[in-house]
């Protein structure tokens, strides 16, 4: 919980402003994510998964990691709310909530970043392989589909294996099996290296080979199945972003962790900094749950054309628009 009432009456008056200081600054950040990037990400994360379910014989390996991704900033939007209202990021919380509440929420966010890095994660690699190998149907719409399936079940079974530590954590001392598991730098640590360290280095792997392959020109570059060349720059947008946002929470992970593993735990001006940085690592966070759509809907050009589609048949309604329908049928033809 934010707060200045922990400091010790013998604190200075300057660290007592500064404390003060730094939660008026994470209040501000938080209300004003609340205002204005929350109605931002629920109407962009929204959008793209209502105009790419709407148009899904037009879809592309891209555009279901893409959907994959604003399903789980959907998840997230559903849990800034409940946390940036409550009492550790707001000096005028709205509202306080018990232990298991507080761990729903990290379950639903440890899911939802998972979904987003291994999503991000895997359309780089797939990526390269259509660029290597067009027309193999490795990368294809329909094994992309289950392949997003089981970044949920895998996001899932890794949020509850580190569950039990936080869990243990929050209960109560009497039950001998949690007491010994009481450990949540154990969770931070699993945290870290499944949802952070792996995904970088996947996804360093996969820029260098993309890297790679696009110096090599050949044959299968004037190939008209290949990805639209827009593609690649979204892509590298997109990495950088998520890697930009994400980037600071997991450090903050790392930094409790190795805290608690040297038996050096903060304390005093050192932990409500730390608190301070953790929080507005966690704003940087949620924060992605607007960008990556933002980005997906101003630089992918198919998405206009099947938005555009989209708005046609809700004007036209069922019966639909014969000026529409004779192209489509000589497009199908």
């Amino acid at each position: 919980m934010w707060g200045c009432v922990s400091s010790n009456e013998t604190d200075d008056s300057s660290d007592h402003r500064l404390c003060q200081d730094l939660g008026l600054i994470l209040s501000l950040s938080s209300l004003f994510y609340l205002v204005v990037c929350f109605p931002i990400g629920l109407y962009y994360n929204t959008l793209v998964v209502t105009v790419n379910l709407c148009n899904k014989v037009s879809m592309t390996m891209p555009d279901v990691y893409f959907v994959n991704i604003a399903i789980a900033g959907l998840v997230l939007n559903m849990v800034a709310p409940v946390q940036l209202l409550g009492p550790s990021y707001n000096h005028w919380a709205t509202w306080d909530f018990n232990n298991e509440v507080y761990i729903t929420l990290l379950i639903l966010f440890n899911i939802s970043s998972l979904v987003i890095m291994y999503s991000t994660t895997l359309l780089s690699l797939d990526y390269y392989i259509e660029r290597a190998l067009p027309r193999t149907y490795m990368s294809s719409v329909y094994n992309t589909k289950h392949v997003c399936g089981f970044i949920w079940g895998g996001a899932v079974l890794t949020s509850f294996s580190s569950l039990l530590f936080y869990v243990c954590n929050h209960v109560s001392t009497k039950i001998i099996e949690c007491s010994k598991m009481q450990n949540k730098e154990a969770a931070d640590a699993i945290m870290m290296f499944i949802g952070y360290v792996v995904p970088a280095i996947a996804v360093f792997y996969a820029l260098v080979l993309i890297l790679r392959i696009r110096k090599e020109s050949t044959p299968l570059d004037q190939d008209s199945g290949r990805l639209d060349p827009s593609v690649h720059r979204l892509l590298l947008v997109s990495v950088g972003v998520q890697f930009a946002l994400w980037t600071p929470y997991y450090a903050t992970l790392l930094v409790h962790m190795l805290s608690g593993i040297q038996g050096r735990h903060l304390h005093g001006q050192h932990l409500r900094t730390y608190y301070f940085v953790r929080g507005l690592s966690k704003l940087l966070a949620f924060s992605s749950s607007f960008a990556m759509p933002l980005m997906y809907r101003h630089m992918n050009k198919s998405f206009s054309r099947k938005l555009r589609r989209l708005l046609n048949k809700l004007h036209c309604g069922k019966q639909g628009c014969s000026q529409e329908r004779s192209p489509e049928q000589q497009v199908v033809t």
